[in-house]
């Protein structure tokens, strides 16, 4: 039996990973195409549609994730406002360079090659920082250089941060060319430039990154869409899973320490690296196990790490239950 022009099994299949990105979506800031785009490139989709249907998905589920962390009060609006609007006009670059790179016959691999070394560069260098702050060493952070810079306007973000709106713009302007290039909504890049970058305390860069993801990601699958490149079966199906995951990341930024944030993350970002880099192996040289390899790293990771965020948010719940029970006792 075929729903949506899928069996059974394959639309299960992209339901509970629509259920597990939407935790780590709500979680971490990111729209889910980070897992998404690679998780489709691996199971054999053309790397346009793989790209398209990354940000088709990532519209979806950040307009469920915003709504939610705008009620936690994590967003800030006028670093969305400038951030989207560069963003934008980034997306619609990134995307005539997928094009012309799918004509000239080598997107797949350019694509891939950019994945790994962008997830693996971010990836370990978050990692860094959250260990470094762990044994009490100086972690990476650019924000006071960054916000030392005097070019007017001025913008003041929430957490006392005041930066340069022009700044902002070229950084949004720059990860907006990426986005559009690897179909990305741009969080595992926009996080750590926030955080790093600005200054911008994690629960915060998280609200606001999925508010402009929201809109940045709505026009880049508008982009794509008028070209054919989108696989609406498989996001409609991750859609129907990701509601209910984005809801509960969103509520555990509430309750997890902000290094464990990272260290979650980084593990997500260095994962989804290793899987695309194992891919492609696979294809070069006929290594089967590693197409194998690849897709375990996918979609087991997000087994694990969105697990880890449940497990850690349920934990905290407990040890507030308990000491609370304790003061009343």
């Amino acid at each position: 039996m075929a729903i949506l022009g899928m069996s059974v099994v394959t639309l299960a299949m992209f339901v509970g990973f629509g259920l597990l990105i939407g935790t780590l979506f709500g979680f971490f800031g990111m729209g889910g195409s980070f897992l998404v785009t690679p998780a489709l490139l691996v199971m054999g989709y053309e790397p346009k549609v793989a790209v398209g249907s990354g940000l088709a998905f990532v519209f979806g589920t950040s307009v469920i994730g915003a709504l939610r962390h705008r009620n936690h009060g994590q967003v800030d609006y006028k670093l969305a406002l400038i951030m989207t609007i560069a963003m934008t006009l980034g997306i619609e670059g990134g995307k005539y360079v997928v094009l012309f790179l799918e004509e000239a016959g080598i997107s797949g691999i350019v694509i891939s090659v950019a994945y790994v070394g962008l997830l693996a560069a971010v990836g370990l260098l978050t990692l860094r920082d959250a260990r470094s702050t762990d044994d009490g060493e100086v972690s990476f952070d650019l924000s006071e250089t960054v916000q030392s810079i005097e070019i007017p306007p001025m913008v003041e973000l929430t957490g006392g941060v005041r930066v340069s709106a022009v700044i902002i713009f070229a950084v949004g302007l720059a990860i907006g060319v990426l986005s559009g290039f690897l179909g990305v909504g741009g969080g595992f890049l926009l996080m750590p430039a926030m955080m790093y970058g600005l200054g911008v305390p994690a629960a915060v860069a998280v609200g606001t990154d999925i508010l402009q993801i929201t809109i940045s990601g709505a026009f880049g699958a508008f982009t794509y869409a008028r070209t054919g490149s989108i696989a609406l079966p498989v996001v409609v199906s991750l859609l129907a899973g990701s509601a209910l995951g984005a809801r509960v990341g969103a509520g555990a930024t509430k309750l997890v320490d902000e290094d464990d944030i990272k260290g979650y993350f980084a593990a997500m970002l260095l994962a989804g690296s290793v899987a695309v880099a194992s891919k492609k192996l696979s294809t070069a040289y006929g290594i089967e196990v590693l197409q194998t390899v690849s897709i375990a790293l996918i979609f087991g990771a997000a087994v694990l790490v969105s697990g880890a965020v449940v497990f850690s948010a349920v934990q905290e719940l407990r040890d507030e239950s308990s000491a609370r029970t304790a003061t009343a006792d």
